[in-house]
């Protein structure tokens, strides 16, 4: 017995294209970097360490916000390129973009002594715990 197939008309679109200088066009990785923050989340006892990636964005244009136990991460890639040969621009790229993480932690940070540093495109913070209230016995009269 013969196998039974359905036709799919689609399938070969690349013998449709071929005779008509159609190329694939090709996206320059290096020209729009990843919008996408990659985060490393870790715990000691008294405090929490995040890692962030952020490539190519300059120290300046890093923004961090921390409002209780809620963490913000944001940036601007700024990035112009030009090929010149003599006078004549051959070509010219620009590419600008915001990315933004935020996460909530478990516990309440300590705004005032968050510790921010900037090196080879990974953003460290120290986000100390903020002191928890201890509970307070009332002896009753």
């Amino acid at each position: 017995m013969a196998n039974i197939t359905r036709y799919d008309p689609f399938n070969d679109l690349d013998d449709v294209f071929k005779g008509l200088f159609v190329r694939p066009m090709r996206f320059d990785l290096e020209a729009a970097p990843q919008m996408r923050m990659k985060v490393d989340v870790t715990r000691a006892d008294d405090s929490y360490t995040v890692k962030a990636e952020i490539p190519g964005v300059k120290k300046e244009d890093i923004q961090v916000a921390v409002d209780g136990n809620e963490v913000t991460i944001s940036g601007e890639v700024k990035k112009e390129t030009e090929e010149k040969k003599g006078e004549e621009v051959l070509r010219s790229e620009r590419y600008y973009g915001k990315i933004s993480r935020s996460f909530t932690l478990p516990h309440d940070v300590d705004e005032s002594r968050v510790v921010a540093k900037y090196a080879d495109g990974v953003l460290k913070l120290t986000l100390p715990l903020k002191a928890q209230a201890k509970a307070k016995k009332i002896a009753v009269s």
